[in-house]
């Protein structure tokens, strides 16, 4: 069985972006090509999809990172 997540906590590379400061959603995938330990999605459905992430992971990570204070 697959684990369950709390929808609540998905979020979209826009707010990704918003977490972490950064000025625009295209910024996520620089951020993941150039930092391999960010967070990667928990949702990808294929091209033309959106890419979810938890929430969460991506809170922690910019607190690890200082990136977040």
């Amino acid at each position: 069985m697959p684990p369950k997540v709390n929808t609540d906590d998905l979020i979209d590379a826009q707010g990704v972006a918003e977490i972490l400061g950064l000025a625009q959603r295209t910024s996520v995938s620089v951020y993941q090509r150039r930092y391999p330990d960010m967070p990667r999605p928990v949702v990808d459905l294929g091209p033309g999809r959106p890419l979810l992430w938890l929430k969460p992971e991506i809170v922690a990570w910019g607190h690890s990172t200082g990136r977040l204070d």
